[in-house]
Formats: C-alpha cells, sequence, structure tokens
C-alpha cells in the first residue's frame, strides 16, 4: 500500500464527511485530551464539519486527505487520515508553516501512516522553499511527543495553543539543505 495526500478541494460532500467522521471518532482518546468534542464517544458528523471549517475558510490553511492506494489497483481507496496545515502563522514573526492535526485512524495505527503521512507533509513544505516546520503537542499526551520528537522535531517553547489556550509544547523541525 501507499499512501497519497490530497488536499480538500470545495465544501465537504456528504460522503467525504462520512470517511472524516470515522477517522475522527477511532481516535477518542485523542478527543478525551484535547476536550474538542463534548462526547468524545459519539462524534457526529455535523461536529467534525464544524472543527474542520475554520481550516476550510482560511486562505493560509489547508485541510489534506490521507488515503491509503491498494495495491493491485482495482480495489477502493481508504481514508486512514487527515492532515490540517498552516502555511502561514497569524504572528508574523513566526516563518514556519504548523502541521495543526495529524490524524490517523485508530485501527490503522502503528503501521507507520502517521510516519509516511509526516514525510509528505515534510515533503510538500520543502517543495515550497520552506526550511522546517512546527507543530504542537498537547500537554497530556505523551505519545504524540515521542512521536514527533522520534522524527526529528524539538521541543523549543511551552505555551498555550492558538484557539484555547490549552498548554503545549511546541516542537519544530529544521529541514536539511537540499545537496
Amino acid at each position: 500500500m501507499i499512501l497519497e495526500l490530497a488536499p480538500v478541494a470545495g465544501p465537504l460532500t456528504p460522503g467525504l464527511l462520512a470517511e472524516l467522521t470515522e477517522v475522527y471518532a477511532s481516535n477518542a482518546a485523542y478527543h478525551r485530551i484535547s476536550g474538542d468534542f463534548p462526547d468524545p464517544e459519539r462524534i457526529a458528523p455535523k461536529q467534525v464539519a464544524s472543527a474542520l471549517g475554520p481550516e476550510l475558510e482560511h486562505s493560509a490553511a489547508e485541510v489534506l486527505l490521507l488515503r491509503e492506494v491498494p495495491e493491485p489497483p482495482g480495489r477502493p481507496e481508504r481514508l486512514v487520515g487527515v492532515a490540517c496545515v498552516l502555511h502561514e502563522h497569524p504572528d508574523p514573526l513566526d516563518p514556519y508553516p504548523w502541521i495543526g492535526l495529524l490524524l490517523i485512524r485508530g485501527d490503522a495505527q502503528g503501521r507507520g501512516y502517521g510516519r509516511a503521512a509526516a514525510g509528505l507533509l515534510e515533503d510538500r513544505f520543502r517543495a515550497m522553499g520552506r526550511d522546517g516546520a512546527r507543530l504542537a503537542v498537547l500537554d497530556g499526551n505523551p505519545a504524540a511527543l515521542r512521536f514527533w520528537t522520534g522524527l526529528g522535531y524539538r521541543v523549543v517553547d511551552q505555551r498555550g495553543d492558538l484557539h484555547q489556550g490549552r498548554p503545549c509544547s511546541v516542537l519544530q523541525k529544521d529541514f536539511e539543505a537540499a545537496d
């Protein structure tokens, strides 16, 4: 299997919203940490649409779909995750693009999809001429902190997240210059 990164174009269709809801609903443990949904065990499509709305409407943000492309061809693709990126941080002194969310469906975790998706996002940033990336990991999410530091990100700050002020570790990875 290979992973393909595809931007969401236009409004969420009912079919895509159903797929995204499956991904979100399969991550109740994360949502218990984040507090983004009142009942992480029962996430509804309307809630997912509301959660993704600001990213879909923001000119410097992008929602990307992580699809498993079947081999051999002919079988249907499966949505294994979603990523939200911010190409320009609201702070004009912050020159980095940000990975705002990387969410892999629960039954696909531990199989390398997160690592592959992070690599695709980094490649995308490099192709845009960016020399690094940042992200924030919520305090209380040691698994995410281990994941990102294992990929070469390092903690550069402690502060509240942009929208809700939740305590976070800000991580950064500088990309090596191409030869």
